[in-house]
């Protein structure tokens, strides 16, 4: 669980993550930097980010999915030793399995971390493995959620790939935001790239592609939760199909899960 108390920065005071002085601060800061790279771009963040450390102790979250290689591949032209969180949720496709170890092999990626859920939890909650069956929002707070908020316990804040073209909830995103939930600053370096900047980087720097984006999969999680997208279709449109979800949970926005990819 995150401990009640983390320092922003090695050097910093511990401080209750809830404490109103320590938010307005860090409100204070998210503002300041925003500002600061109004006019940058993706790499100007990242240096900032991995090597002043403008957000104290940072980590990657990736999924290793379609577009992730773009992002991985910046990060890793900065800092190869940044920690990069990988969820295993033990039902990914075998392809992103292989491809999470490709990926990281040709970037040279010094410091990876494969996190799954705790044994325990699964055989208590989901012993059969059916309940994204049943209640799809309980699988992913199990198997994604936990696990990475875990993982995050040590860190002032965390990279994403969030771009504002993904969703309506997404078209005000900055470079750097807040997170009220859990005390942590999100660097969305990618926030302004449009899909086909992803795609002109990928083919410029010769990044692998994921292989199930060819098979019609142009955004990929768990085996049973994501479906093939037909021609003209959103490319979400697969994941969870057919139900009141578009979301794993792991970004908050004031508490609230935001939705968007994961």
């Amino acid at each position: 669980m995150r401990p009640e108390t983390r320092p922003f920065g090695k050097d910093a005071e511990a401080r209750p993550v809830g404490d109103p002085d320590r938010a307005a601060e860090l409100r204070a800061r998210v503002e300041a930097l925003n500002a600061r790279f109004r006019h940058h771009g993706a790499t100007a963040v990242l240096r900032a980010v991995l090597t002043e450390r403008v957000a104290g102790d940072i980590a990657m979250v990736s999924s290793f999915g379609a577009e992730s290689v773009a992002l991985l591949h910046l990060v890793a032209m900065v800092d190869r030793a940044t920690p990069v969180l990988f969820l295993d949720t033990a039902m990914l496709f075998p392809e992103t399995l292989v491809y999470q170890q490709d990926v990281a092999e040709k970037l040279g990626l010094r410091d990876v971390r494969v996190l799954r859920a705790d044994a325990a939890e699964i055989a208590r909650q989901d012993p059969y493995g059916a309940l994204h069956l049943r209640d799809p929002d309980a699988c992913c707070a199990l198997r994604k959620t936990v696990p990475l908020e875990d993982a995050l316990a040590g860190f002032d804040g965390w990279i994403t790939g969030r771009k504002r073209y993904q969703s309506q909830g997404r078209a005000t995103l900055d470079f750097f935001e807040y997170e009220e939930a859990t005390g942590r600053i999100k660097v969305n370096p990618l926030v302004h790239w449009a899909p086909g900047d992803v795609r002109t980087y990928m083919d410029e720097n010769r990044l692998p592609r994921h292989p199930l984006v060819a098979q019609g999969y142009p955004s990929i999680g768990c085996r049973p939760c994501t479906d093939k997208v037909a021609d003209g279709e959103d490319p979400r449109a697969g994941r969870w199909r057919g139900q009141n979800k578009d979301e794993c949970g792991i970004h908050f926005v004031n508490g609230r899960a935001t939705r968007g990819a994961s």
